[in-house]
C-alpha cells in the first residue's frame, strides 16, 4: 500500500507539473499524434477496399466460374454450362423459375473525373435474374435500362469517381453507343464501381455469342452450399469451380490488404522510431530538468521503483493524448473519403471510401502506448538509478 501511496502521489505532482514543460511536451504529443494519423490512413484505405468487396457477398449466394479460372476476367461459360448449373439442387426459386444469373463481364476505360487519365472499369451484362439475385441493387436515380437497348445503369461509386457517367450521357465503347439513364446503389459493395446493361446487348457487341464469363447463384439457404457444389463438381458435363460469392471477393481484397498493411508498417516502422526517439529526448529532458526534485523526493522516503512507474506513466500519458489527437485528425481527414483503385484479379478499377473503423482507433491507442512506454522506460531507469547525493549537486 505505501508503494501504491507513492506511485499516485508522484503521478500526480508528474502531472500538475506538466505545464512548466508544456514546450517538451507538445513536440512529444504531436510527433506520436503525426506518426499514428499516417498509420490510421493507411490502414483505412485497406479496410475501405475491404468493405467494399465483402459487403455484397452472401451466405446464401454462390458463384460458378469455368474449372481453373480463378476470376471473371479468366472464366467462360457456354450457354449449355448456364442450363446445367440451374439445374443443379440447391437453388432458390422464385415464380417457377431457379434464381440463377448467367452474366458477362469486360473491362471499358473511363475518365477519371478531374484527372488526365483513364481507368478501366467493369462493364457487366445481366438478365432480369440478376435483381432477383441480388436484391440489394436499388436504383436510386434516373430509372431502369430497357431490354434490347443500348442503355446503362451506373453505380453510386462508379459515378462519383469516373466521368461520363451523368445521367444522359453518351458512352462510347467501341463501335457502339451507350446512354447512361440510371444511378445504382448496392449496400456499397463492389457492384457499385461497375456499369450495368442488358446482357442480351453486351453479347452481340462484343462478339460473345450464346456464352457468359459467371453465374451468380441464390441458394435455397446456406446450408444448400455443399450440396449445390457438390453436384456440380461431380457432373461430368461440367467443368466448374464454385465457392461462395463472400469468399470469392475476400480472396481479391487480400493481396491489396497485405500490400498495404506491408507499406504501413515500414513506413509508420521508420517514423515511429523518429517518434521513439522524441519521446526518449523528452523524457530524459523532464528527468533531468527535475533531478533536483527527484532526488529531494527520494530523500524524504519517496522509493526509486514509485520514481520509475511515475516517469513511465507521464511518457504514456503523452503517447496517448498524441495517440488521439492523431486518430482524431486521421478520422476527421480520411474517414469516408472516396477513391479508386486497382483489383489487381481483374484488372479493373473499384471505387471505394477510406474507412477508420473502431479497430484501427484501438491499434493506434496500442501503437501510442508502444511508443511512450518505450520512450518513457530508459530515463525512468536513469530517474530512479541516480544517486541522490550525485542528483542534488546537479544544477
Amino acid at each position: 500500500m505505501r508503494l501504491l501511496t507513492q506511485i499516485a502521489a508522484l503521478i500526480a505532482f508528474n502531472v500538475r507539473t506538466l505545464p512548466a514543460r508544456l514546450g517538451s511536451a507538445a513536440a512529444a504529443i504531436f510527433g506520436i499524434a503525426g506518426v499514428v494519423a499516417v498509420l490510421v490512413g493507411i490502414l483505412s484505405i485497406s479496410e475501405g477496399f475491404s468493405k467494399v468487396m465483402t459487403s455484397g457477398g452472401s451466405p446464401d449466394t454462390a458463384l460458378v466460374l469455368r474449372g481453373g479460372a480463378d476470376s471473371e476476367m479468366t472464366s467462360v461459360l457456354s450457354g449449355e454450362d448456364v442450363n446445367v448449373i440451374a439445374g443443379a439442387p440447391g437453388i432458390a426459386r422464385a415464380n417457377d423459375r431457379t434464381l440463377v444469373s448467367p452474366e458477362l463481364f469486360v473491362i471499358v476505360d473511363l475518365p477519371k473525373r478531374g484527372r488526365d487519365s483513364t481507368a478501366n472499369v467493369p462493364f457487366r451484362g445481366v438478365r432480369a435474374e440478376a435483381f432477383a439475385v441480388r436484391p440489394e441493387v436499388k436504383l436510386v436515380e434516373g430509372r431502369m435500362f430497357a431490354w434490347g437497348h443500348n442503355e446503362v445503369i451506373v453505380g453510386r461509386g462508379a459515378h462519383t469517381s469516373f466521368g461520363g457517367t451523368d445521367l444522359g450521357a453518351e458512352l462510347k465503347f467501341g463501335q457502339n453507343r451507350w446512354t447512361v439513364v440510371g444511378i445504382f446503389e448496392a449496400a456499397g459493395s463492389i457492384s457499385e464501381s461497375e456499369l450495368w446493361t442488358d446482357a442480351a446487348v453486351l453479347a452481340p457487341a462484343y462478339r460473345r455469342g450464346n456464352s457468359y464469363q459467371t453465374a451468380v447463384v441464390k441458394l435455397a439457404s446456406p446450408g444448400s452450399f455443399q450440396q449445390f457444389k457438390d453436384a456440380l463438381t461431380t457432373d461430368p458435363r461440367v467443368s466448374v469451380r464454385v465457392m461462395r460469392e463472400a469468399d470469392y471477393y475476400a480472396a481479391q481484397s487480400e493481396m491489396l490488404r497485405k500490400l498495404i498493411t506491408f507499406l504501413a508498417i515500414i513506413i509508420c516502422g521508420l517514423m515511429g522510431l523518429a517518434a521513439v526517439f522524441g519521446a526518449l529526448n523528452t523524457m530524459y529532458t523532464a528527468v533531468a530538468a527535475r533531478s533536483r526534485e527527484i532526488a529531494t523526493l527520494e530523500a524524504l522516503g519517496f522509493g526509486g521503483m514509485a520514481v520509475l512507474v511515475s516517469v513511465i506513466f507521464e511518457a504514456l500519458l503523452l503517447a496517448l493524448i498524441g495517440g488521439l489527437f492523431g486518430a482524431l485528425g486521421a478520422y476527421l481527414a480520411f474517414d469516408g473519403y472516396r477513391a479508386a483503385t486497382m483489383n489487381f484479379a481483374t484488372f479493373s478499377q473499384v471505387a471505394f471510401a477510406f474507412d477508420v473503423t473502431p479497430r484501427l482507433m484501438l491499434w493506434a491507442a496500442i501503437y501510442a502506448a508502444l511508443i511512450g512506454l518505450v520512450g518513457g522506460f530508459f530515463p525512468a531507469i536513469r530517474a530512479a538509478r541516480t544517486p541522490v547525493s550525485v542528483a542534488l549537486r546537479e544544477r
